[in-house]
């Protein structure tokens, strides 16, 4: 059995759940910060990254984050949650939690009204895993240590390192839940 968070503070919280639901699986919705110390996992969804980094900040998330990353637990954020792990960000000095070796961009696909839907092979996952893309970052470039999942054209839109997945879509809003059973795979195996 693994526990697995999804940090409540914007986002596509229930969505995220949905997808997560196995019978191995106990989701926690994370709202308080002391919820982060039985967790095996932890899903940052999207929603706007600036404002779920000021929310973080004023919840008290930022320290216990930054701690739960450092003991290796597997973190998975999708779309704002991408741009919360990067190490980098375009226009910005620094990174918010900076856990993956990768510089983003904010919102290079466009407006909401560029919004759009596409199939990808995402490495590990699936040949056909649907993906929405919303408002969303790119991944720009990765460290030597950070393995492409998947591209949209020659963009990078996945990426891992170690325990540490991001998307730059949201696979939480299609009825295919084999992103985020990947990501239950990647908490299992860091259990043992």
């Amino acid at each position: 059995m693994v526990k697995i968070g999804v940090l409540a503070l914007q986002g596509a919280v229930r969505e995220h759940v949905n997808c997560l639901e196995a019978p191995n699986t106990e989701i926690v919705v994370v709202k308080k910060v002391e919820q982060l110390n039985d967790l095996d996992g932890l899903v940052l969804p999207g929603g706007e990254s600036t404002t779920m980094r000021r929310l973080i900040n004023l919840y008290g998330f930022y320290e216990p984050l930054k701690e739960f990353a450092a003991a290796g637990k597997p973190m998975f954020g999708t779309c704002a949650g991408a741009i919360l792990m990067a190490g980098q960000i375009e226009g910005q000095d620094e990174g918010h939690l900076a856990v993956i070796d990768m510089k983003v961009q904010r919102n290079a696909f466009g407006r909401q009204r560029e919004s759009f839907e596409t199939d990808l092979h995402v490495a590990g996952v699936g040949e056909d895993i649907r993906a929405v893309f919303i408002r969303a970052p790119l991944i720009l470039e990765v460290g030597e240590d950070v393995q492409v999942l998947s591209k949209y054209g020659d963009e990078i839109v996945a990426a891992r390192q170690g325990n540490f997945l991001a998307c730059s879509f949201h696979p939480e809003l299609t009825d295919d839940h084999r992103f985020h059973q990947f990501f239950v795979s990647i908490v299992e195996e860091s259990k043992q």
